[in-house]
């Protein structure tokens, strides 16, 4: 072959090569779920360490605590540690963590749990918070990290929704429910009076400064369902004050590509919060690591789902000019339950 033909070939390879990366954007994907008993086999971890994602987020109960002994709660962490799959899953991925009740210490508690200093300490120590780590030094375990692909940027914020939060109302006979009967009885009533809070003056102020800051998606990671009506459990729906802080939070700071990423409620599902002067708020539940339910509450902002198998969830992001964002629930059969797919400019700022 001569050196004719041998530039032709290898200028052949070049734009074969070339236009292969055009069409090939850059990919991002998040694995998350929730609800894991520390006892139980967790396959799931398996399947979502096969994914190769760049990071697994646990949104909370990921071990069933349920204690006020520390010596208790942390040799359930050291049982769940000790898990092949959780292990398979530690050396596949980057792990990231906010709590829910069951590992913050009780089943719904909030800032009245006595030993939440202590819990932290646990729950930080596990997960292994770096000794410099700004989440050592405030109270609470809420947290930003970053995810970044060549110039892109995701934001995970990791809300804190039990180390501040005011008590919950129960619910009695007499309630005025938004809703006129229940085909189950509901746990409490929402709260009417604005003093009650569920993230902390010091909190709310950290998330004003996070969401100003610049980022190309932000995915919000709560313990507690976001984007769903009220439903009796707990919920942000219990604190509609608190929940329409956050909306108008990120109308005041125009942060664009704000997604939730929640569990609690042992089961899957998608909801969408349409807010005037807002784009909509997606909240992809995934509860079921371990944990199932029996039925799925009420939730008329539900757009996919529920999905009652155990499962996590997948976030696969394709980098394009308008970035693609797939929305996925595989259960423990490895098969995609829900796939929901949105463009990036459907959630920014018109």
């Amino acid at each position: 072959m001569n050196t004719t033909k041998i530039n032709c070939f290898l200028l052949v390879l070049f734009v074969i090569g070339f236009i292969s990366c055009e069409q090939s954007p850059a990919v991002t994907k998040i694995a998350f779920g929730s609800c894991g008993w520390q006892d139980e086999q967790q396959p799931i971890l398996t399947l979502a360490a096969e994914q190769k994602p760049h990071a697994f987020i646990f949104l909370g109960d990921n071990i069933y605590g349920d204690t006020d002994n520390m010596d208790t709660l942390r040799a359930k962490y050291d049982r769940w540690g000790a898990m092949e799959e959780f292990k398979k899953l530690d050396s596949a991925t980057k792990i990231l963590a906010t709590w829910d009740d069951h590992d913050f210490g009780r089943n719904d508690a909030g800032k009245w749990y006595p030993y939440k200093k202590e819990s932290k300490e646990i729950f930080l120590t596990f997960f292994k918070e770096p000794a410099e780590s700004g989440r050592r030094k405030h109270e609470g375990i809420y947290h930003t990290e970053y995810i970044s692909s060549g110039d892109k940027t995701i934001q995970v914020i990791l809300l804190d929704v039990r180390t501040f939060r005011n008590d919950l109302l129960l619910y009695d006979t007499s309630a005025k429910l938004p809703r006129e009967s229940y085909f189950y009885k509901p746990d409490y009533i929402p709260h009417v009076s604005t003093d009650s809070t569920l993230l902390g003056p010091e909190q709310w102020q950290w998330l004003e400064a996070e969401l100003a800051k610049p980022a190309d998606l932000r995915l919000i990671c709560s313990g507690s369902q976001f984007s769903i009506e009220y439903n009796g459990y707990e919920a942000w729906a219990n604190f509609p004050h608190e929940q329409k802080r956050m909306l108008e939070l990120i109308k005041k700071t125009k942060a664009n590509g704000v997604i939730f990423l929640t569990g609690d409620v042992h089961y899957a599902e998608i909801s969408k919060l349409e807010e005037s002067g807002l784009y909509p708020i997606y909240d992809v539940t995934a509860s079921g690591i371990t944990s199932t339910w029996d039925f799925a509450t009420l939730n008329k902002n539900r757009i996919e789902g529920p999905i009652m198998d155990n499962h996590f969830g997948l976030l696969t992001i394709e980098w394009q000019k308008d970035p693609v964002i797939r929305m996925e629930i595989i259960d423990k059969y490895r098969n995609s339950r829900i796939e929901y797919t949105i463009k990036g400019s459907e959630i920014r700022f018109k």
